[in-house]
């Protein structure tokens, strides 16, 4: 079923975290990158017919950007119990498949998902300079069989307007998909 971002309020500061990259194995923290002009953070899976839509433009915009000053990293928080398509060695395949040159980190406790406020795949989240949120919002306006081609425009109109020293638009389309997997 079908759910909006919650939309966590705008100049929130991004909370840490120390998650594991399902690629490499090494542990990412937040801090790691608090050298970039910009941070963003995409909640995704494998199985999200929403994020099955959008995944290579996902990955077009890690390559596109792999040399301007924003850390990219995807998390995965879904419960892998009833969904085992969203384990860690899936995602692995799904990260090599689609050649994600971004960290793709595991939050097996959800807490991560919770201290973000996310709650569906794909939720988008863009952090300035200072980790405080100025963009939470969609891709763009395509969605699963509506036709709209996939450009990434809303999200990458955001990345540039940060990485040029101005704020994105705050009049932000919330992103659509499939909930968060909670554990029960």
């Amino acid at each position: 079923m079908a759910v909006e971002s919650s939309m966590l309020p705008l100049g929130t500061k991004a909370p840490n975290f120390s998650l594991t990259d399902v690629t490499s194995g090494t542990t990412v923290s937040v801090s790691d990158f608090e050298n970039k002009k910009a941070f963003l953070i995409m909640f995704i899976c494998r199985h999200c017919p929403y994020v099955q839509h959008v995944q290579k433009e996902l990955s077009q915009i890690g390559k596109d950007y792999q040399e301007k000053d924003i850390a990219i990293v995807a998390i995965s928080s879904n419960d892998i119990t009833s969904y085992p398509e969203d384990a860690p060695e899936s995602l692995k395949e799904q990260a090599t498949k689609l050649m994600f040159i971004f960290p793709y980190l595991y939050d097996g406790t959800q807490e991560v998902a919770k201290d973000y406020s996310a709650t569906c795949t794909p939720d988008l989240f863009l952090f300035d300079a200072d980790r405080k949120l100025v963009y939470r919002g969609q891709l763009d306006d395509s969605r699963p069989g509506n036709n709209i081609p996939v450009t990434g425009k809303d999200l990458r109109a955001a990345i540039d307007a940060i990485l040029s020293g101005q704020l994105p638009a705050s009049n932000q389309k919330p992103s659509i998909g499939c909930s968060i997997k909670w554990r029960h």
